[in-house]
């Protein structure tokens, strides 16, 4: 497989997911800066022009990071990627969901592109405003749901905690956004996690 991804983006959910199955698989490097995505090489494959985006060894193409994440998670089932049973399949999408559609889309987004919700410079502080709320409110959200457990459904990592990992490392390391103790202490706990170590390295960020 090959997965197309661009550094410190939302794709470091599923490289980190394809880090935990430890199979085979090609980190394709996307240079955003060149605007790459939009070329015809991508948009041929991706026609959204947007990572995460997974080629499967039959050449399919699948995009969309609550998809790719399931996918992964029911085609390698022995690495328990989901909770089990259908409640617990429903709920870590629920939050992959509420991760990816509103904390990051309405949130980080918003502080790190404010340009794309303002119609003047001068608007440009109050969008990323308006995204620190999105974000702070998310936090105070997902903080409760994590608890006293070591990851959102208890002792075993789920796709679920690989999303919250690249929401509270742009908080920690890219936003300057404080993260409540408990989900302080989950992504520590990722970051000593040989996996994440590994991801982290293939894409050129500094633990």
């Amino acid at each position: 497989m090959k997965l197309y991804y661009s550094p410190n983006a939302c794709s470091l959910a599923i490289h980190l997911l394809l880090a935990e199955i430890g199979k085979p698989y090609q980190a394709v490097r996307m240079n955003f800066a060149d605007s790459e995505q939009y070329k015809p090489e991508f948009t041929a494959k991706n026609p959204k022009s947007k990572v995460p985006t997974l080629e499967r060894d039959d050449g399919s193409i699948l995009t969309e990071l609550p998809a790719i994440a399931f996918y992964l998670a029911k085609s390698n089932p022995e690495k328990n990627l989901l909770p089990p049973g259908l409640e617990g399949e429903v709920r870590s999408l629920e939050l992959l969901e509420y991760m990816t559609a509103t904390v990051h889309m309405r949130g980080f987004t918003r502080i790190i592109r404010p340009n794309l919700f303002s119609f003047t410079p001068e608007d440009e502080p109050k969008a990323a405003e308006m995204g620190r709320g999105f974000v702070t409110k998310g936090f105070e959200i997902l903080a409760p749901i994590l608890g006293d457990q070591k990851f959102l459904f208890g002792d075993t990592l789920t796709i679920a905690d690989c999303g919250l990992f690249f929401l509270e490392w742009w908080a920690a390391r890219r936003c300057n956004i404080p993260l409540p103790a408990s989900l302080q202490g989950h992504l520590a706990r990722l970051l000593e996690r040989p996996s994440v170590q590994k991801v982290l390295a293939e894409e050129g960020l500094a633990v």
